[in-house]
């Protein structure tokens, strides 16, 4: 799916020097949504060299009879969102995507694309919590904030008056800001009581080509150019399966410091893109069933197969889920998990059954 202006349902923000002061979902879903443009301003937004195209793809694990499963209603804020998301992507499987969630938007005047993906932390059920009420509201606000943030610097035009230079809406969003933000809104709200997710946030800037990530947990990306991984983000544990990850306690709960990590733990990472590299977000469900070489063979092949860029990203996202799926399935077969079980001196053999969930991005350089 090549980005265009998306349409939202979601609330504005409000913000003051990169300060989050939006409220709750619950309190502002009401709220119209209001816009100032200087009248000297574009009709539409500038052409950019870098084009980016997207395939998102997820299924979730099989049903478990200790699952706590209470959504989001389908008429909520979240839910309605969850819904629309869900419903953008020509998925392999059909239905939820368990405790994982993820999203792709467009930012402000087609900047650029800010990505992510979060993974609930399943130990909640435990608690009578259902893990993906966090991840997709964490999802949802991320969503929200990016579409009012730039990929770089606001774009102003010298030659308007200062007053109308002083109406450009928005401020320079990196995804370290995005989690920080998101965070906050999951903790302003009252629908959901408890959780914890790791996530993923990525930008794209459409004028410079410069991608920018924000890391916290066991989720992570690669960047795949010319069939060779030039860069894998290294996952975040405290030890083995135990990732780093957000938390919202319950009121009646005393905090752990020892589970519970904040934003600033996140890594960062930037680097400057080119034609023809393949970004892949991913949930652990992809991570600890399948090695790194399978993945890039899995869009080698896909590659080859032509089409547009937009049908070589969805057919992407979705064979690397199958492929996971496969993996997750044999008892036999070395996996990442299993080796990483063997060198904590566990024995475990074959995949680790999982959701999982897969963003792919193919950039394009114009000429």
């Amino acid at each position: 799916m090549t980005l265009g202006l998306w349409s939202s349902p979601v609330p504005r923000l409000l913000t003051h020097k990169g300060i989050c002061l939006s409220a709750s979902v619950s309190q502002r879903a009401n709220r119209p949504i209001t816009r100032t443009y200087s009248s000297a301003s574009p009709a539409s937004p500038p052409s950019r060299p870098y084009q980016f195209h997207f395939g998102a793809s997820w299924a979730a694990k099989p049903p478990e009879k200790s699952r706590i499963h209470v959504p989001f209603p389908p008429d909520s804020t979240v839910g309605r969102w969850r819904d629309k998301m869900l419903g953008k992507w020509k998925n392999a499987t059909s239905g939820d995507a368990g405790e994982d969630f993820f999203f792709v938007t467009e930012m402000q005047n087609s900047s650029g694309v800010s990505f992510g993906v979060a993974d609930g932390v399943g130990g909640w059920v435990d608690s009578g919590v259902d893990p993906s009420l966090f991840a997709q509201t964490l999802m949802y606000h991320a969503h929200r904030y990016s579409r009012h943030g730039w990929a770089g610097e606001p774009e102003i035009d010298p030659t308007q008056e200062y007053e109308e230079r002083e109406r450009v809406e928005g401020w320079e969003l990196t995804p370290y800001k995005c989690l920080e933000c998101a965070y906050h809104g999951v903790l302003r709200e009252r629908l959901v009581n408890a959780g914890s997710s790791t996530a993923c946030l990525i930008s794209l800037n459409a004028s410079s080509g410069v991608l920018r990530a924000a890391n916290l947990g066991d989720s992570g990306f690669l960047i795949i150019r010319s069939s060779a991984v030039i860069y894998r983000q290294p996952p975040q544990t405290h030890f083995f399966n135990c990732p780093y990850q957000l938390t919202k306690f319950p009121p009646d709960m005393v905090p752990s410091s020892h589970f519970a990590d904040r934003p600033n733990r996140a890594a960062q990472y930037e680097t400057k893109l080119r034609d023809g590299d393949i970004i892949i977000a991913f949930t652990d469900g992809l991570s600890d069933n399948v090695f790194t070489p399978d993945v890039v063979a899995i869009c080698s092949l896909v590659a080859r197969s032509g089409g547009s860029e937009d049908v070589q990203a969805q057919m992407m996202a979705n064979r690397i889920i199958e492929y996971a799926r496969v993996c997750m399935r044999e008892r036999k077969k070395m996996t990442p998990f299993s080796r990483e079980a063997l060198r904590e001196g566990l024995y475990y053999r074959g995949g680790k059954v999982d959701d999982v969930t897969v963003v792919t991005a193919i950039v394009r350089e114009a000429v």
